[in-house]
């Protein structure tokens, strides 16, 4: 069966490889087929926000009440990627976009595989995050804005980034010296600055229920 279009073009996009030898081939089970397995869809869910927003502590702890329930989720970190897949990435532009394009790649094929995909990356261009939801746009792909102002997530700097990219010791460090385009049309937005992580958690599994992923 010959190949659709797998990366469709964009002028924001690196040019990436097409060879029209390359032929996709479906294997005998279904995304359904999995879906009936687990008795669960699959989704990818794309939390985006600045840094020290609580991207990373909301998808571990849906990732924990999904899997309390028998739920098939896994997260993509943005940390633990670049520490592998990712790790020959920088933080320049054109790297920020090559390290989500690789990411939405991955994304995919999890939820081929019948996964809820928590992708945590702050993904801070709107550009990027277009690509996202038309590369994934099969695939039940929900962008989640994790909201807090700038002036939060630097009083919590959990990392102690912030400090040392206002001494300029990191480079092109979002809400810094690198910018931040916040989601114009979210499928859903959590102000950790003023709800609980316990109430985030649970206005997600809620927001999922909704979508009739599962039923809790």
């Amino acid at each position: 069966m010959p190949c659709k279009n797998l990366h469709p073009r964009n002028s924001n996009q690196p040019n990436l490889p097409s060879d029209n030898n390359l032929v996709w081939h479906n294997g005998l089970i279904t995304r359904t087929d999995r879906a009936r397995l687990n008795r669960h869809a699959s989704a990818v869910l794309w939390f985006t926000g600045l840094p020290g927003a609580g991207k990373s502590t909301l998808a571990h702890a849906v990732e924990k009440e999904l899997f309390k329930r028998g739920i098939h989720a896994y997260v993509l970190d943005g940390d633990n990627v670049r520490h592998g897949l990712n790790a020959d990435l920088d933080f320049q532009r054109q790297h920020r976009r090559e390290n989500l394009r690789r990411v939405v790649e991955v994304a995919k094929l999890f939820a081929d595989a019948g996964i809820i995909v928590i992708s945590a990356f702050i993904s801070p261009y709107a550009a990027d995050r277009e690509f996202a939801r038309q590369r994934l746009a099969e695939d039940a792909f929900f962008e989640i804005f994790v909201k807090c102002s700038l002036e939060e997530c630097m009083h919590r700097d959990p990392k102690g980034h912030y400090a040392r990219a206002r001494k300029g010791l990191i480079q092109n460090y979002t809400g810094i010296s690198a910018p931040y385009e916040a989601p114009e049309n979210p499928d859903l937005i959590i102000d950790t600055q003023l709800t609980t992580l316990e109430r985030s958690t649970q206005q997600i599994l809620d927001f999922l229920e909704r979508h009739g992923l599962f039923k809790l």
